[in-house]
């Protein structure tokens, strides 16, 4: 099944201008989208971030674009390149891995976490937001050194002394509520949000239909049937 990215469903949650504001990182996958539906559910005037930067699965920027209207959130998206790639996601000559190995997949595109925040906490500065919200899990995922808890502990410390919101006192909040969860939680937790997850996406090849083989398709399908949940992408 393809992910519907049509604009006909009303908005979910109606922008309040005295709302806190945050940044919430929207890639369109699973997590992100959890994520974004958590931060809705606390109230938050949402700007969501997306980036093009040259991934194979770029079908999931619709998704992202998609959910952020449904909510009545404005969406920025952002276009950089990682012209030296060194990823399999950036360079179609390398081949995606199927085997869910446990060390470091070639998937992993450099610094790619450090990027993307280092642009929200920007975007935080300019829209006086305090909070940044990253969809990012440390149990059920490839083992991205980016994604840990302790890279994001050490990155808010690093923003809060490099920023001038920072150093006058109005810290900028990392927050990562999925960090400790693993896939069949964050599952059921979306589903408890109201995620549509058929407006999502997670296959790193981004073709019409899931693959089924690549890490992130393996992921997500061990969190559906661990969750008893369908997963309304699969065929």
């Amino acid at each position: 099944m393809n992910a519907d990215t049509s604009f006909k469903k009303k908005p979910k949650h109606k922008k309040i201008s005295s709302r806190a504001k945050a940044v919430v990182l929207l890639s369109g996958g699973l997590d992100s989208a959890t994520t974004f539906y958590y931060a809705l559910s606390k109230g938050y005037d949402i700007f969501c971030l997306s980036f093009d930067y040259g991934q194979r699965h770029k079908k999931e920027l619709n998704c992202a674009r998609y959910l952020a209207s449904l909510n009545n959130s404005k969406w920025q998206l952002v276009r950089i390149s990682f012209p030296w790639k060194g990823s399999s996601l950036l360079d179609k000559r390398i081949k995606l891995p199927q085997s869910g190995k446990k060390d470091i997949p070639n998937t992993y595109v450099p610094s790619r976490n450090i990027i993307f925040l280092t642009y929200a906490v920007s975007y935080a500065e300019v829209i006086g937001a305090d909070k940044v919200f990253i969809g990012v899990n440390q149990i059920d995922y490839s083992g991205y050194p980016d994604c840990r808890s302790s890279f994001l502990s050490a990155f808010e410390a690093a923003v809060n002394k490099g920023t001038k919101r920072g150093i006058n006192g109005k810290k900028i909040s990392i927050l990562s509520p999925l960090i400790r969860k693993n896939k069949k939680d964050i599952i059921n937790m979306g589903s408890k949000l109201g995620v549509p997850f058929q407006h999502t996406w997670s296959c790193y090849k981004g073709e019409r239909f899931l693959c089924g083989k690549c890490d992130s398709c393996l992921i997500r399908e061990k969190g559906f049937t661990a969750a008893g949940i369908k997963d309304p992408l699969k065929r």
